[in-house]
C-alpha cells in the first residue's frame, strides 16, 4: 500500500486575501508591536482613516439621496374636501373627510407668507433642506433642559406632514432629513411653501391656510389682513397650545414676536408694526354642513356621483368640485312655502316630500327631504312612498287618448257604480250622473276612471305610467280596474318627473341631481347628458295638459292658483286619508308635493285632524304650498303659457267641439289623430250637465286664472273627487 498524500494548505477565500494584503501594506495592526499596542493607531493611519470614512459616507450618501424615491404624498395631506354647488356656481357646502383645501401661493398674502418664514424658518431661502444651525440650536436646547425645539426647516416640516408619520424615532428623523434634501433638489422654494402651507394643520378641523382662514376670521385667505395673517402664522407651531379661546394670552405674546421677528429680517415696517391690532376671532362653529333640509340635499348629490361611477374616496379625499342642478331661487322658495304653509298642529308623524324637475332635461331644480337630515335620514322626495290617489288619472287619460277616447266621451259618475264584482265610490258618495271624461278630469270622478281602466285594459294604464317616467317596480303598480285610482305607491320624484313629461310635449327624461363635475385641478371629468325619449306623441301630452289646467281653474286643484300664472296639475287623495298630493306644472318646471302620516311604528295613519282639517286632502295643505310656492320661485317673471297642439277632436272645452277649442284658445293647435268623436261612450245614457267651461269661455288670462265668465267652483268643489280605496302595504 502507497503511503497516504499530504493534504494541500486550504486557500482562504478572496476577501481574506484582500484584507491580509490591505493589512500588510497599511502596517495595520503595526508589526512592530505586540499585544494591544499593535491596534493603537499612527496619526497618519488615523487620519487616513477618518478621510475614507468620510469620503466613503459622502459617496453613499450622495448614491442614496440619487436613487431614494419621492413617495406619493400620504391621504391625508394630498385630501381636500369636495364642494357641492348651486347651479349659479355659488356652494351649498363642503363635505369629505379632511377639511382641506389647496389655493396657490398667489393667491395668499405676501404678509402671510413671510409670517410663516419669520416663525418656522427665517433661513428658508437659503439654506438647502436643512438647517445647521437649526439642529445644533434643537440638540443644545434639548439636552440642557431648555424648551423642547424640532430644529427642523419647512421642507423637513412639509416633508414630514406630507409623505412620512409623526412617530418621534431617530429613524424617522434621519429620513425626514434625507427627504428635504431630496425635496430641494426636485422642487424649487416656492412650490415647496405653497404645498406646506396648503397641508399644516391649524386647528379647528382646517387643514391648510384656506380653511383656517374661513375657520378664524369667516374669511378666504386672500383677504386677511397683516393682523390676521400674522396670527395664523403664530398657530403653525403648536395650534392647541396657542388656541385664541383658551390660550389666548399665549397666543398674544406668540404674535408679538412673530412680529418682532417680522420686522428684523424686514420683511415688515417697525411703524407698519406699531399700529397693528391683534385681530378679532369669529367664534368656533359647529359642525352643522349636514342640518336643516340641505343636509338632504347633500345625501342626495353624493349617492348620485356614487351611481354615476365615482368613489367614496374621490367624494371624500379628491376635492371634487360639483356643479348641481338645484336652483337657489327655487329651492329657497319651496322651503319658505314649507315653512310658511304646512299645517301647525298634530304634525306627528307626518313626512313632507317635494321636488321640481324640469322638463326636457330632468334637471331637479328643487328638493326637500324633510326639516332636518340630522334629526331624520330618510328623503321624504326620494326615499318615501305614498300611495298616488287620484294623481295617477293624468295617465289612464293618456292612455285613453291614445285608444282614441275623446275627453267629450261619457261615463257613468254615479257613486257605487259596478264594475263586474267591483263597486266603486267616488269621494264623499258623490255622483255626478252621465258626465264627461273631461269633467271625471276636473272632479276627479273615481266612476269614471274605472271605466276607462276596463276601456282601455289595465295595462295600458300601467304602460302609460312607466312610459311617463313612474319606475316599473314602484310598490303595488299592477293592472288592475283600481290602478287609476293610484293603489301604487311612488316616491314624489318619480311623480314630479312624470308629469315633467307632460309639461315637455310627451318628451321623458331622467332626473339628475348633477350639471357637471370638476376634479381638484378644474377639469371637467363629468357632465349631464339628458336622457331622453319620446314618451307620448305631442298632441296626447298636450291634451292631457289641457285638461289639467281645468282641474286647477274649475276643479279639486283651485288652491293651485296662488301660483297665478299658467299651471296644470292633479290632486291625489287615497281612502282614509293617509296620503295627499298635489303634483302640477308650469311650462318650465313640475313639482310634486307629498304628505304621508305614520305612526310609531312606521305603519301609515289617517292624516285627517293635521292642521286642524277634519278631512286633509290633496287640495288642502298640498295644492296650498305648491301654488304658493311657484308663485315666489317666479315672482318676478313674466307668465309662461303653455304652447300646446291638443287633438282635433277630443273636446277640449266641455260641452264644446275641438274647433271651437282651438279657435277660444289662441295659444292652441289642433291635430287630427284618429280620435273617437265626442259623442263616443261605452255606455248608454243622456249627458248630464256639468260644472266645466262651455266653448263660449275665453281663453285663461295671463296670469293663469280661470275664464272670468265661468263661475269658479266653491271652496268645497276644490277637495271632491279625490279617489278611495284601500291603502297597500308600504
Amino acid at each position: 500500500m502507497s503511503p497516504a498524500q499530504p493534504k494541500a494548505p486550504v486557500r482562504p477565500p478572496w476577501i481574506v486575501r484582500t484584507l491580509l494584503a490591505w493589512s500588510r501594506t497599511v502596517n495595520y495592526p503595526r508589526r512592530e508591536l505586540r499585544g494591544a499596542r499593535a491596534w493603537v493607531p499612527t496619526r497618519l493611519q488615523a487620519v487616513s482613516a477618518a478621510f475614507i470614512g468620510a469620503g466613503g459616507f459622502l459617496i453613499l450618501t450622495a448614491l442614496w439621496l440619487q436613487l431614494l424615491p419621492v413617495p406619493r404624498p400620504n391621504t391625508m395631506a394630498a385630501a381636500q374636501l369636495s364642494r357641492i354647488e348651486w347651479h349659479d356656481g355659488g356652494t351649498i357646502a363642503a363635505v369629505g373627510i379632511a377639511n382641506r383645501s389647496s389655493v396657490p401661493l398667489a393667491a395668499m398674502p405676501v404678509a402671510l407668507r413671510a409670517a410663516v418664514i419669520a416663525a418656522e424658518d427665517r433661513g428658508f431661502y437659503d439654506h438647502a433642506g436643512f438647517s445647521i444651525r437649526g439642529i445644533s440650536r434643537a440638540l443644545f436646547s434639548n439636552v440642557t433642559g431648555g424648551a423642547t425645539e424640532g430644529g427642523s426647516t419647512i421642507t423637513q416640516q412639509y416633508a414630514k406632514n406630507a409623505y412620512l408619520s409623526h412617530d418621534r424615532t431617530i429613524v424617522r428623523k434621519v429620513r425626514e432629513l434625507f427627504l428635504a434634501v431630496k425635496l430641494e433638489t426636485r422642487v424649487n422654494k416656492d412650490q415647496i411653501l405653497q404645498d406646506y402651507l396648503n397641508t399644516i394643520w391649524f386647528g379647528r378641523n382646517s387643514y391648510g391656510v384656506e380653511e383656517a382662514a374661513m375657520a378664524y376670521f369667516n374669511e378666504p385667505v386672500q383677504r386677511l389682513d397683516i393682523a390676521q395673517s400674522v396670527m395664523l402664522a403664530a398657530l403653525v407651531r403648536a395650534p392647541a397650545l396657542y388656541d385664541p379661546v383658551r390660550h389666548p394670552e399665549r397666543l398674544r405674546k406668540r404674535w408679538d414676536y412673530v412680529l418682532d421677528s417680522m420686522v428684523q429680517m424686514r420683511t415688515l415696517r417697525a411703524d407698519v408694526r406699531a399700529r397693528l391690532a391683534f385681530p378679532a376671532v369669529a367664534a368656533q362653529a359647529r359642525e352643522q354642513r349636514y342640518s336643516g333640509p340641505r343636509g338632504h340635499l347633500l345625501i342626495a348629490v353624493q349617492q348620485e356621483l356614487l351611481r354615476d361611477g365615482f368613489t367614496q374616496r374621490e367624494i371624500d379625499l379628491g376635492g371634487l368640485q360639483v356643479r348641481t342642478t338645484f336652483d337657489a331661487t327655487v329651492q329657497s322658495t319651496l322651503e319658505r312655502a314649507i315653512g310658511e304653509r304646512a299645517p301647525r298642529s298634530n304634525m306627528r308623524g307626518v313626512r313632507i316630500g317635494a321636488v321640481a324637475v324640469r322638463p326636457g332635461t330632468g334637471e331637479v331644480a328643487a328638493m326637500y327631504g324633510g326639516a332636518d337630515y340630522l334629526a331624520n335620514q330618510l328623503n321624504n322626495a326620494t326615499d318615501a312612498i305614498g300611495q298616488a290617489g287620484s294623481t295617477f288619472k293624468p295617465f289612464a287619460l293618456a292612455a285613453a287618448l291614445e285608444d282614441g277616447i275623446s275627453l267629450q266621451s261619457t261615463w257613468d259618475g254615479n257613486s257605487g257604480a259596478r264594475y263586474g264584482s267591483y263597486r266603486v265610490r267616488n269621494f264623499g258618495g258623490e255622483s255626478f250622473g252621465r258626465t264627461t271624461l273631461l269633467n271625471g278630469t276636473i272632479h276627479s270622478v273615481n266612476t269614471v276612471y274605472v271605466g276607462v281602466a276596463q276601456r282601455v285594459g289595465p295595462q295600458a294604464v300601467v304602460d302609460a305610467a312607466v312610459r311617463a317616467g313612474v319606475p316599473r317596480q314602484t310598490p303595488s303598480l299592477e293592472p288592475v280596474l283600481s290602478v287609476p285610482l293610484g293603489t301604487c305607491s311612488p316616491h314624489a320624484i318619480d311623480m314630479a318627473a312624470a308629469y315633467a313629461t307632460f309639461a315637455a310635449h310627451g318628451v321623458r327624461a331622467t332626473p339628475s341631481m348633477i350639471s357637471e363635475v370638476r376634479d381638484a385641478r378644474g377639469k371637467v371629468v363629468w357632465r349631464h347628458k339628458p336622457q331622453t325619449r319620446r314618451a307620448f306623441a305631442r298632441e296626447v301630452a298636450d291634451t292631457v295638459t289641457s285638461a289639467l289646467q281645468r282641474v286647477v281653474w274649475y276643479g279639486t286643484g283651485a288652491a293651485a292658483n296662488r301660483a297665478n300664472r299658467s299651471v296644470a296639475g292633479k290632486t291625489g287623495t287615497t281612502n282614509e286619508n293617509k296620503a295627499a298630493w298635489f303634483v302640477g306644472y308650469t311650462p318650465s318646471l313640475a313639482a310634486a308635493v307629498m304628505f304621508t302620516k305614520e305612526d310609531a311604528s312606521g305603519m301609515p295613519v289617517s292624516l285627517n285632524g293635521t292642521g286642524g282639517l277634519g278631512s286633509f286632502t290633496g287640495g288642502s295643505f298640498p295644492a296650498r304650498i305648491w301654488g304658493a310656492w311657484m308663485r315666489d320661485a317666479y315672482r318676478g317673471v313674466p307668465d309662461e303659457k303653455f304652447d300646446l297642439q291638443v287633438i282635433r277632436g277630443a273636446g277640449v272645452w266641455a260641452g264644446g267641439s275641438s274647433s271651437s277649442a282651438a279657435s277660444a284658445d289662441p295659444n292652441a293647435t289642433s291635430t287630427d289623430v284618429g280620435v273617437a268623436g265626442p259623442t263616443d261612450s261605452p255606455t248608454e245614457g243622456p249627458t248630464t250637465p256639468t260644472d266645466a267651461p262651455t266653448d263660449s269661455s275665453p281663453p285663461p288670462s295671463s296670469s293663469g286664472s280661470p275664464p272670468p265668465s265661468t263661475p269658479v267652483p266653491s271652496p268645497s268643489a276644490t277637495t271632491r273627487g279625490a279617489s278611495t280605496l284601500t291603502p297597500s302595504p308600504r
